[in-house]
């Protein structure tokens, strides 16, 4: 059985010009110890999709789906209370910009601390050190002296890095990772990928990668799933998606990458897909 399964997603959005579909009829799954990646370029519906499954998403937001399941349980059937039971603890996302996602006014130990009270009920002295033991799994120096810090005192790796341990804190089974390096420098980005790797393996996680680098994707991902303009065009294992891709729009994606450019300009989709799009 899939940790989380997902058929026919619909997130429509009401606006002054009236209804905007974000995401239009998306399939997906993923299973326990798997890495899902879903890739397209940005306005594609990938953290609209999930936002859906973790509830997030404002009120001028419609969802439908025939199948949004989590370990067999109905997702869209939950009370507030039975998904709130469920969101933060079992299911849990890393946000795209990690020093927006921290609360500026509160320490970065107070705020893992109060993940830890809501979701496990630990307190005091057991609460921190389970956060101490989280800062060590997720590579942060000093963590005692950092417990104390604020979001603008750490930089950006930093930053990440606590909201990677927030994240991990009640040992989830299924981890949303939204563009998890963006604003990252390039060797910062390999530290975080190869820490969430490395935190998946040994806590046997479910990770979705929501990013746009299909050279991440071919570092970390066993499926991928690539969405253009809030539809699914192609599913396939990784080595299959860029040895035979089938969708018009991913042999796009692939053809502009940057090692793929000829002359003084970079290649785009655009430049692609269109073309093969109307024949």
């Amino acid at each position: 059985m899939s940790l989380l399964t997902i058929r026919n997603l619909t997130v429509r959005f009401a606006t002054a010009t009236g209804s905007f579909t974000a995401v239009d009829g998306v399939d997906l799954s993923v299973n326990r110890g798997e890495v899902l990646a879903i890739v397209g370029e940005s306005g594609s519906g990938k953290s609209v999709s999930m936002l859906a499954v973790m509830g997030l998403l404002p009120d001028t937001a419609t969802v439908t789906a025939d199948q949004m399941t989590y370990d067999g349980q109905d997702i869209l059937a939950m009370t507030p209370a039975q998904r709130r039971k469920l969101i933060g603890r079992e299911i849990t996302m890393i946000f795209q910009e990690p020093v927006a996602s921290l609360n500026p006014s509160f320490t970065v130990g107070f705020q893992i601390e109060e993940v830890l009270r809501l979701n496990l009920g630990l307190s005091g002295k057991a609460a921190r050190n389970r956060a101490l033991e989280l800062f060590r799994a997720v590579g942060i120096p000093e963590p005692e002296e950092k417990l104390k810090a604020y979001p603008h005192q750490m930089s950006g790796g930093q930053c990440q890095r606590v909201m990677i341990a927030i994240a991990i804190a009640s040992n989830p089974r299924l981890l949303i990772a939204d563009e998890p390096t963006t604003a990252l420098d390039v060797t910062i980005q390999k530290q975080i990928l190869d820490l969430l790797m490395s935190l998946q393996e040994d806590y046997g996680m479910g990770l979705i990668l929501i990013t746009h680098d299909m050279g991440v994707v071919a570092e970390t991902a066993d499926r991928v799933v690539v969405q253009y303009k809030g539809r699914k065009m192609e599913e396939a294992e990784v080595l299959d998606l860029f040895e035979n891709p089938q969708s018009p729009y991913t042999r796009a994606l692939l053809a502009a990458l940057p090692e793929h450019a000829t002359g003084d300009r970079l290649p785009t989709v655009s430049d692609f897909f269109d073309k093969e799009a109307v024949r």
